[in-house]
């Protein structure tokens, strides 16, 4: 999140748009990794810490990306956790789209934004890949890193979830949620440089892409409302009291200026 200042802790990689720091030492995010320079890498693992991947894009996304340069780094650990059963075309994006959702059935909220509707999906859709991302996050000994492709639906979804359930303030989270905003055109000239996403995005304003404000919070209300809350419903689907615990102490520990208290 931002700094004592107020400032995004942003990561100054050559091979993406979108990197930067959540909790120091325990949580990054950002979009695709595919472009990575071997001085990015070093940075990430020597400098941040860097010890495991959470890939949240889908099987085919991998596939037609191909293995990127961090795979082939040694010291981390990469977890792909789809959020979707398959893909709805190339990929799953951009929750804002058309034509691009796998179906996952009737929604639950159809008079919701699709955005939050999407949002919710992945909860719906594929509970065991953010409760196992989240697991990750809590028990790590190093930093960990949340990537799709653009690191703004998906990773944000699972970012917000982690720190909402480990007592982040949430004027923290949606501030977090929203600075992808000041990336969104270097993000999506990034992805249609890719073969995978350029038919989905080419010729779309990247303005269209870009974050918006109310989403997380209505996210958040819902939850709230429906599904027993942020860590009531991470209990519910698995995740231990003592994992729990542990996630609200690794990042109040590195980020106590952060948290509810």
């Amino acid at each position: 999140m931002n700094d004592e200042n107020g400032n995004v802790r942003w990561i100054a990689l050559d091979g993406a748009a979108n990197a930067r720091v959540v909790v120091p030492g325990v949580l990054m995010r950002s979009d695709n990794l595919q472009s990575l320079t071997a001085q990015d890498v070093r940075l990430l693992v020597e400098h941040h810490e860097l010890e495991v991947v959470l890939d949240l894009r889908t099987d085919l996304e991998v596939e037609l990306e191909g293995p990127g340069p961090i795979t082939r780094e040694p010291r981390v650990r990469i977890e792909h956790r789809s959020l979707y059963p398959r893909s709805g075309g190339n990929t799953d994006l951009d929750a804002a789209s058309t034509g691009v959702w796998p179906s996952t059935g009737p929604s639950q909220w159809p008079d919701e934004p699709r955005v939050v509707q999407a949002y919710l999906s992945y909860l719906s859709a594929r509970p065991d890949s953010v409760v196992g991302s989240i697991r990750t996050i809590a028990n790590a000994p190093g930093a960990v890193l949340v990537h799709c492709a653009a690191g703004k639906d998906r990773t944000g979804v699972v970012v917000a979830l982690a720190l909402d359930a480990a007592g982040v303030g949430r004027e923290a989270i949606v501030r977090d949620y929203l600075a992808t905003t000041g990336r969104i055109d270097a993000i999506i000239a990034r992805l249609v440089s890719s073969p995978t996403y350029r038919s989905e995005l080419e010729g779309h304003d990247p303005r269209s892409h870009a974050p918006v404000p109310g989403t997380i919070e209505r996210l958040f209300e819902i939850i709230d409302q429906d599904l027993g809350g942020s860590a009531g419903w991470l209990e519910d689907q698995g995740l231990s009291a003592a994992e729990l615990e542990q996630l609200r102490r690794r990042i109040a520990t590195s980020n106590g200026d952060s948290t509810d208290g």
